[in-house]
């Protein structure tokens, strides 16, 4: 088995070297004889690769994940035996050291001359080289999953401000809608105004009395 160890700076900070790296399915656009890369889960991705024009397939499986320090990962079916962990380390707020570390067991008479020959080693170096690269010219990762996933685990672990492909919006709830306002009241009907009683009839004067009639003169008495 072939070991290869390759480190490289980059001049961005270890957040996006690190989230850059955990989109796998990029790979092909700075890997050597990396045709395709489909990810299958949160630990498992299948690989298509190419080299002297041989084909192969094979699928790796994450086994340790620690966002901004460190991915392990083996293979775990397929033509290629592999195993490999990349690290990242904080230099300053704007640079991170990457160190790239991988076992290679070449299976075929062609894997196993590329190896003989160094390019197995060349590739992988230059690998590294071709992310810093890319990363840099971007200025920022173009996506990023900050999971974490322990050695033995059945599945993986979100961490707060992981990232993920948005999915499908699911239905969009039903609106309540706001209360009716009150209706105002109608008004009551004005009470009929009271009726006005008839004025009194005026009291009648009383007859005035019938003047009595004088008294008759007396007699005159005798003269003394």
């Amino acid at each position: 088995m072939s070991t290869v160890k390759e480190v490289v700076d980059v001049e961005v900070p270890v957040h996006t070297a690190y989230s850059q790296w955990t989109q796998f399915e990029e790979f092909p656009k700075f890997m050597e004889g990396v045709e395709e890369v489909k990810q299958l889960d949160e630990r498992h991705n299948h690989w298509t690769t190419k080299i002297g024009g041989v084909k192969r397939e094979f699928d790796t499986e994450i086994v340790d994940q620690l966002q901004d320090d460190r991915i392990t990962w083996r293979s775990v079916g397929g033509d290629t035996h592999q195993r490999g962990s990349v690290r990242f380390e904080r230099l300053d707020e704007t640079h991170t050291r990457v160190e790239l570390t991988m076992e290679v067991e070449p299976t075929g008479m062609v894997e196993k001359g590329a190896d003989a020959l160094g390019i197995i080693d060349r590739r992988v170096k230059g690998d590294l080289h071709r992310f810093k690269d890319y990363v840099e010219e971007h200025g920022g990762e173009t996506g990023a999953w900050r999971g974490r996933i322990r050695p033995g685990d059945a599945g993986a672990t979100e961490t707060p401000g992981t990232t993920r492909t948005p999915g499908t919006p699911g239905p969009t709830g039903t609106t309540r809608m706001p209360g009716a306002p009150n209706t105002p009241g109608t008004p009551g009907t004005a009470g009929a105004p009271g009726t006005t009683g008839i004025p009194g009839s005026p009291h009648t004067p009383g007859t005035s009395g019938t003047r009595g009639t004088p008294g008759t003169p007396g007699t005159p008495g005798p003269l003394i």
